[in-house]
């Protein structure tokens, strides 16, 4: 098996087994805990961590690190919250919550700049477009990592309290520990540079917001927050479990992250013959029809299949909206694109903070209002950032360069999610 594709899947495979834990959690967490907030509050306190962790820690602990063992040390944040929820309290999840935050970044920095290094890598070797390698290998994440929902959930639904996620995330310590190859990008012209201080890792994540675009772009990465946090804090609780009960979270869950996991992929390939706005298009109708949907349905159990149908659509707009928005940013962004996908990491936990935080105080018929409001602004925010694509470059659709691969530059703040 050719060397990157093999540490591609290790390190999806890695994904694939943390996530199997934490997935199911998190899905269970709203309802789960539900006594006083604290799973949704514990939901809102891993988001925050994650906000602050994203300014400052992924560059210093990437170059410290590297990618390897910054990923090694970030899985086993997670494992803590894991550990957290066998004696759950206020004591025991909000620590953990906040640990889990903090390693949150790192982790998805790491496996982001780990994925393009090794693309680029193969593209260099076989005289390919990097471009297009990096993004069948983050396909192929794509569809290994999403699948994470359907065990993870399966495993919480079929063995439901019984401490059913106590194994897979060490695994994926191991895993990744042993099969792993370290990976460094220009490590000769790198060696004799400082680790970036607090304060310029800091600027740079906001620096980025002198480019209009990225502006424009805040709302579209916040709904990616919005969809998901409704979705794993409203739905589960305010629709399943008060109609069918907490037992049946999990399957329904399953039916969403299957449907994310394969159009992912689907999308990942299709995108190069429709065009990303066609894809973007195709999503906000899908959610529109969905909170459409929600806002009219009273849910009973004689309607038992729209329980499951209403995730499988939600996870098929959700995966045009986490294949697209990573792209969209690597193209527009690609001589700062770390600095701009910390800024995606930045909006899109941010859009989970406000869900989560306002989760416990509005009707649901409220947040659903909330949700469509910034799915129309995001998409007319989107459509103005394509308009002055257009305009600045007529001849280059999309603002795509077929000559070049992208590049990881050693100067730049390895920050990207």
């Amino acid at each position: 098996m050719e060397k990157n594709l093999k540490n591609i899947l290790v390190v999806s495979f890695g994904f694939l087994l943390l996530f199997t834990a934490y997935g199911g959690l998190q899905s269970l967490q709203s309802s789960l805990h539900s006594e006083e907030g604290l799973g949704v509050a514990s939901l809102s306190v891993v988001y925050a961590a994650l906000i602050l962790s994203s300014m400052f820690l992924p560059p210093i602990l990437i170059k410290k690190l590297g990618c390897k063992w910054t990923i090694v040390g970030s899985m086993c944040c997670y494992i803590t919250f894991s550990l957290g929820n066998f004696y759950a309290s206020w004591y025991t999840l909000i620590p953990t919550s906040m640990i889990l935050g903090l390693g949150g970044a790192p982790l998805w920095s790491a496996k982001c700049t780990y994925l393009t290094i090794a693309g680029n890598s193969y593209a260099q070797k076989a005289g390919k477009n990097g471009k297009d390698v990096v993004s069948q290998y983050f396909g192929i994440f794509f569809l290994i990592f999403q699948s994470s929902g359907v065990w993870g959930n399966l495993i919480s639904s079929l063995v439901f309290g019984q401490t059913p996620h106590k194994g897979s995330g060490v695994l994926a310590v191991l895993l990744v520990t042993v099969l792993l190859d370290q990976i460094r990008a220009n490590q000769e012209e790198s060696k004799e540079e400082k680790p970036p201080s607090f304060c310029s890792t800091f600027l740079a994540t906001f620096r980025q917001l002198k480019d209009k675009r990225q502006c424009l772009l805040i709302p579209l990465t916040m709904y990616s927050g919005f969809e998901q946090g409704f979705l794993a804090g409203d739905y589960t609780k305010s629709y399943v479990t008060c109609a069918l009960g907490i037992n049946f979270v999990g399957y329904v869950m399953i039916c969403f992250s299957a449907a994310n996991s394969l159009c992912s992929m689907l999308f990942g390939k299709i995108s190069q013959f429709t065009g990303r706005k066609v894809l973007f298009a195709l999503g906000a109708v899908v959610h529109l029809a969905c909170i459409i949907a929600l806002l009219l349905w009273k849910p009973s159990p004689k309607h038992l299949p729209v329980f499951f149908i209403l995730p499988a659509f939600w996870g098929v707009a959700d995966a045009i909206w986490q294949t697209q928005t990573n792209a969209l940013y690597g193209v527009l962004f690609e001589k700062n694109k770390e600095a701009a996908f910390a800024n995606y990491r930045l909006w899109e936990s941010l859009g989970f903070v406000i869900a989560f935080g306002y989760s416990t105080f509005l009707q649901v018929y409220i947040k659903l209002y909330i949700v469509l409001a910034v799915l129309v602004i995001a998409m007319i925010t989107y459509e103005t950032v394509e308009y002055l694509e257009s305009k600045s470059s007529p001849g280059m659709p999309n603002n795509t360069n077929k000559e070049e691969p992208i590049k990881v530059q050693p100067d730049a703040l390895q920050t990207n999610f």
